[in-house]
């Protein structure tokens, strides 16, 4: 707080700052736009810090990754950036560790998965900022007429698909392994078949036995038998796969937390259940987390710590999650969360974080093999495709990206 209220006064002074950050939009519309929220953070923060201007630009999930490059490119880093990566900017030496602006009762406070999954070579420097995992959604008036209940294991879930499909359903099963988000979709089923996407600290396992046969199970059992759908899974993104779902064609999808809204919104009835394993539900969920950062070029670590501190509050960490349907990344606002009337539909959602597993996003390979895999595992599952030969050439196309990093 000192290094903050040094320059602060009456008519502020020549030790006034400026901290630029920039965000992601999390809002579908200008109504609930996430600049809306920061503004009020930033208003609340700065009527108590006059010394301190916080100056906040908004981009949409699109473009914000790449504005933010550009900006490190020319040599004009923001001091913090509210992005999808952040491993290549820690191995440039271009960020502050957590620990060296946040206090460690915040640090102490962030949810212990996610700050594991924020860590480079056992340092954290991505703070998370906004989590979610995946449930099974299931359309409860097409179960109803089909007279079947939510699965719990891959053959129910196959029989369900079946019997969805015997009474005209358009997508038993969306399966959508489209460029959008196939990285997604895939490793909650590799992880729902025993595998994911690495196997220790320091290799990936992309064609590890247990992923070939996931799969072939797939390929096999759902794809091969016309229980996916009209669209090639290859070729069917999320954001279609979603829009199915709330028209009232899907009968099971994964689907994270913004589908309840939606689907609500169209007057779709759902359930949701743990992703089916092989013998009975999944061991892990797939959780995502996106990620705060801290710059060190303009040097205002202090500032940028006081002004995250703030931020990562159990009040302003409980309103950007109830604004967004997203899961809070610190332990003390999902406390809130996990006993609130409120918020009883996140609950299921809350429960799957402890068993969740996250992309290897602390690789700088990483956002190199997540391309990969969104351009070719689609390949896995149609008639002439082959699981092991397509998860064998990621798993090349991994090690040697891995190799050139020098992780």
């Amino acid at each position: 707080m000192s290094a903050v209220l040094a320059g602060c006064g009456p008519t502020g002074g020549s030790d006034d700052v400026t901290l630029r950050l920039v965000a992601a939009d999390y809002g579908d519309s200008a109504a609930n736009s996430s600049k809306k929220y920061w503004d009020q953070v930033v208003e609340a923060y700065e009527k108590d810090h006059p010394g301190v201007t916080v100056d906040v630009t908004v981009y949409s999930w699109n473009d914000v990754d790449a504005k933010v490059k550009a900006m490190v490119d020319a040599g004009d880093a923001p001091d913090m950036a509210q992005i999808g990566a952040y491993a290549d900017y820690a191995a440039a030496d271009r960020l502050y560790k957590a620990g060296d602006v946040v206090s460690i009762p915040v640090e102490a406070d962030f949810v212990p998965r996610l700050a594991d999954a924020g860590k480079v070579r056992g340092v954290q420097y991505g703070m998370p900022f906004a989590s979610s995992t995946r449930l099974l959604f299931y359309n409860w008036t097409l179960f109803a007429q089909a007279g079947i209940t939510p699965p719990t294991t891959w053959d129910e879930l196959a029989k369900d698909a079946k019997a969805l499909k015997a009474r005209g359903v358009k997508y038993p099963y969306a399966l959508p392994l489209g460029p959008e988000e196939a990285q997604a979709e895939s490793l909650q089923w590799l992880l729902s078949g025993g595998g994911g996407y690495t196997q220790t600290v320091s290799s990936y396992s992309l064609d590890s036995a247990e992923n070939v046969a996931t799969f072939d199970w797939l390929k096999d059992e759902l794809v091969g038998k016309g229980l996916t759908g009209p669209v090639a899974p290859g070729k069917l993104n999320r954001a279609a796969a979603f829009a199915a779902f709330t028209a009232g064609d899907v009968g099971m999808l994964n689907g994270h937390p913004s589908l309840m809204k939606a689907a609500e919104s169209k007057g779709v009835k759902f359930g949701m259940v743990p992703m089916p394993g092989l013998d009975g539900p999944s061991k892990s969920s797939l959780g995502v987390a996106d990620w705060m950062t801290a710059f060190k070029q303009n040097g205002h670590g202090d500032q940028i710590g006081d002004f995250l501190d703030f931020v990562y509050s159990k009040k302003n960490v409980l309103a950007f999650s109830r604004e967004y349907d997203l899961l809070p990344v610190t332990t003390s606002a999902s406390q809130v969360m996990g006993a609130a009337p409120q918020d009883a539909g996140l609950r299921p959602f809350l429960e799957e974080l402890p068993l969740s597993e996250s992309y290897p996003v602390g690789r700088t390979s990483w956002a190199g093999v997540s391309a990969e895999i969104k351009k070719r595992i689609g390949g896995a599952v149609t008639a002439n495709g082959s699981p092991a030969d397509v998860l064998g050439a990621l798993e090349t196309t991994a090690t040697t990206a891995e190799s050139a990093s020098g992780e």
